[in-house]
C-alpha cells in the first residue's frame, strides 16, 4: 500500500465508529487517506477524529466556499487509486446503484473512474431485502467489489449478517488488490 492513495467514504451508520482504526491501520500500511463523510456519518464519528488519524483534510460538504477553483469530489476522484466506502449503508448503496449524486459522497462515486469495494453495514434484514441485494449487484455488474458483512450481534440487538467486516480484515482485503 506504499504511497497509494485511498478515499475513504464513510456513510452514516453506526459502524462508522470503526473508521479512525481503519484510517490509522491504512497510514500504518504507507497509504495516504482522505475521508469523504456524510451529514449522516458525523452523527456517529466527527470529522475531528479523522482528520487526527488522516493528517488530512476531511471532506463534508458539496459546496464549500473554495480557495482556488476546484471541483473537490473531482479532484479526489483524480487525486485516488482506489475509493474505500466503509461503511456503506443501505442508503448510500441505493443512491451509486442508482446513480443519486446529491452529496459530496455520491457525487465522488460517480466521478471515480478507478476500483471501488464496498464494506456494506446494516441490520441483517436489511442486508437481505431484495432491493439491497439487487442495488449491491448492480454495482457489481459494473466492477464495484464488496467486502462482505459478517455475521453476529448488530447494534439494534438481532443476529445475522450485517456487521461491518473488521478493519484489519478490510485492510488484508485492500493490500491483496492492491
Amino acid at each position: 500500500m506504499k504511497g497509494k492513495h485511498i478515499i475513504l467514504g464513510v456513510s452514516g451508520g453506526i459502524a462508522a465508529y470503526k473508521t479512525p482504526d481503519l484510517v490509522r491501520q491504512l497510514k500504518a500500511n504507507g497509504a495516504e487517506v482522505r475521508c469523504v463523510m456524510t451529514a449522516n456519518a458525523q452523527q456517529f464519528v466527527t470529522p475531528l477524529a479523522l482528520q487526527t488519524v488522516s493528517q488530512n483534510k476531511v471532506y463534508t460538504e458539496q459546496f464549500e466556499p473554495l480557495g482556488v477553483w476546484n471541483p473537490e469530489h473531482v479532484a479526489l476522484a483524480d487525486w485516488a487509486d482506489m475509493m474505500l466506502v466503509a461503511p456503506a449503508t443501505a442508503n448510500i448503496i441505493g443512491k451509486f446503484a442508482s446513480g443519486i449524486a446529491d452529496d459530496l459522497l455520491s457525487t465522488t462515486f460517480l466521478a471515480f473512474a478507478k476500483q471501488v469495494v464496498i464494506a456494506p453495514a446494516m441490520n441483517d434484514k436489511m442486508f437481505a431485502h431484495p432491493i439491497v441485494q439487487r442495488n449491491i449487484e448492480t454495482l457489481r455488474q459494473i466492477g464495484v467489489m464488496f467486502i462482505e458483512p459478517a455475521e453476529g450481534e448488530l447494534a439494534c440487538g438481532s443476529v445475522g449478517k450485517g456487521r461491518m467486516e473488521q478493519p484489519a480484515n478490510i485492510v488484508e482485503f485492500i493490500k491483496k488488490l492492491l
